[in-house]
């Protein structure tokens, strides 16, 4: 079970922590996904830890958001920074997918899925 926490409202430039706790075995791979309405998920940051250790962005957040994990509390977070408009969606936590799905931020490869979380940039 994936639940996140932590979205709201935000002005442009300002910063905002998103947390998922997970329940259950710990996942090959964990994400951050978003969704305006009208829209498609989009992936917005991966991290596989399958063997190795890999990262996936989107171009649209490379140098804003970050991506990481503690192993003991089971969580993942999202740390956003330089907040734009557009990044306003519901922000979704996503765990367990093929390292392909996981480093490509490919949706349909996860098989567990958060509620959602709203973030509003305005």
């Amino acid at each position: 079970q994936l639940v996140e926490f932590g979205g709201g409202s935000v002005q442009p430039g300002g910063s905002l922590r998103l947390t998922c706790t997970a329940s259950g075995p710990s996942a090959n791979c964990m994400a951050w996904f978003r969704q305006d309405p009208g829209k498609e998920r989009e992936g917005v940051a991966a991290l596989y830890t399958g063997g190795g250790s890999s990262t996936y962005y989107a171009d649209s957040v490379k140098g804003r958001f970050t991506i990481s994990k503690d192993n003991n509390k089971h969580m993942v977070y999202l740390d956003m920074g330089s907040l734009k408009p557009e990044d306003t969606a519901v922000y979704y936590c996503a765990a367990d997918a093929p390292q392909t799905a996981c480093n490509g931020g490919h949706a349909s490869g996860f098989h567990y899925w958060g509620q959602g979380t709203q973030v509003t940039v305005s």
